[in-house]
């Protein structure tokens, strides 16, 4: 178990835990993709897992950067939001519904991903980390972007849902 003494070890307890958050994203994104009906809302899984990768490679510098292995945490959030993504996956749902659910279950998980960059870059200006502070800003803005883009998917997907749902009355 980690000692957290002092803002540092907090710090990098939570990069850890992004940390493998991210390498849990790089196994689940690929299913998210096999599963999108819709070729826009596969394709942009598609693209974040290649920024998901830079992600984690990212991670790894900047916990190099400290002197700090990346392992040794488990996040148990991201692993909890998969696994609830996993769970619409297996249910019977229409197609067009399926798609709005995958990006409700993938926006839950950039909304944590935010949260958890916003923290760390907060911490690292804190502790003058400013080299650490660039990579993280420039993982939290795509993290954002991804964000911003299943939103606008979500415009026309729930509408396509929706229409599916009077077509089915």
């Amino acid at each position: 178990m980690e000692s957290l003494e002092n803002l540092n070890d907090l710090f990098i307890h939570e990069l850890r835990d992004l940390y493998d958050a991210e390498k849990q994203l790089v196994t689940g994104l690929p299913l998210f993709a096999q599963a999108a009906k819709s070729d826009q809302l596969r394709r942009g899984f598609e693209q974040h897992l290649g920024e998901t990768k830079e992600h984690v490679s990212r991670l790894e510098k900047v916990l190099r950067g400290l002197s700090a292995s990346p392992e040794g945490k488990s996040c148990k959030a991201m692993a909890g939001l998969i696994a609830e993504a996993k769970e619409t996956l297996d249910e019977d749902v229409d197609p067009e519904v399926l798609d709005a659910a995958l990006i409700v279950a993938a926006q839950k998980i950039e909304h944590y991903e935010i949260a958890g960059y916003g923290s760390v870059c907060t911490f690292g200006r804190v502790l003058h980390y400013d080299d650490a502070v660039g990579l993280l800003k420039k993982t939290m803005s795509e993290e954002e972007n991804t964000d911003r883009k299943l939103s606008q998917a979500s415009e026309r997907l729930n509408e396509k849902a929706q229409a599916a749902d009077q077509a089915a009355i």
